[in-house]
């Protein structure tokens, strides 16, 4: 069986274990039901996510031309502090900027390599989570805009990480932590302009990931150096493919590279 297409993020559904599907314009595969079957994963081309053009990808999916001119591109994607909607301030896009930055958004505690801080539109939970490989998470703030949740998780990062060790998520070697207990501890922390929206009562999400074998020494695959890969799947993680011979294939950090998958 094969599947050609341009690599996105997969999508996911809250399940025990998280379901995982890579999506192609024309056709998709559920991935989960690959986990033991050998695959082969060869580059084609570059595909921009936005223009379409095969050009090389710069970042995020995005050629270079795109990315620096296009609001799903802009800095405050990344920096959620730098959001400006708030104000009616544009920055590249003032509609677009407005239509993301003024809506709910969450700040949380992840566990996936260690505990850490992070920020996602409220629409984006748990989706989030999965998509960094936290096997547990918790909210801790619940803000109207953007902003408000970048100035809280700026706050934060000087008690806790925002990083996740990639390769300490995907080997699986990790800790449980009491988040409840961490989120009490970081709670004197948080802005005033952000106090009132503190989320007291609610408990940890716990995600279970579809993997067989995690990896002793992951490896990732380079689809410019390596252009055709094959492999046995032994687990999905976050966004990682993972390989009996532990390679690593983040889907993610490879959109807009257009691939042939071959199952069998």
């Amino acid at each position: 069986m094969s599947y050609q297409g341009v690599l996105t993020k997969m999508q996911t559904e809250f399940s025990n274990p998280i379901q995982y599907y890579l999506v192609f314009e024309n056709d998709f595969i559920h991935m989960n039901q690959l986990l033991n079957k050998k695959i082969k994963i060869s580059f084609i081309k570059h595909q921009c996510i936005n223009c379409k053009n095969d050009r090389s990808i710069y970042r995020q999916g995005f050629c270079k031309t795109c990315f620096f001119e296009i609001p799903q591109a802009a800095d405050w994607i990344m920096r959620p502090e730098l959001s400006t909607a708030h104000l009616d301030k544009e920055d590249r896009d003032l509609e677009y900027e407005k239509k993301v930055q003024l809506q709910p958004h969450i700040v949380y505690l992840a566990n996936s390599s260690n505990v850490k801080v992070g920020v996602t539109r409220k629409s984006q939970v748990p989706t989030r989570w999965i998509d960094q490989g936290a096997h547990e998470a918790i909210e801790i703030v619940e803000v109207p805009n953007r902003y408000l949740a970048g100035i809280t998780e700026v706050a934060l990062k000087d008690h806790v990480s925002d990083k996740t060790n990639w390769r300490t998520m995907l080997k699986n070697d990790i800790e449980d932590q009491d988040l409840v207990e961490w989120r009490t501890k970081l709670k004197g922390y948080i802005p005033d302009e952000a106090k009132d929206y503190f989320i007291e009562s609610n408990t940890e999400t716990s995600i279970e990931f579809p993997v067989f074998r995690y990896p002793e020494k992951p490896k990732s695959l380079n689809l410019n150096k390596t252009p055709s890969y094959s492999g046995t799947l032994k687990g999905i993680k976050g966004q990682y493919l993972i390989f009996e011979d532990d390679t690593v294939f983040n889907i993610r950090a490879n959109e807009g590279y257009m691939v042939d998958i071959v199952v069998g």
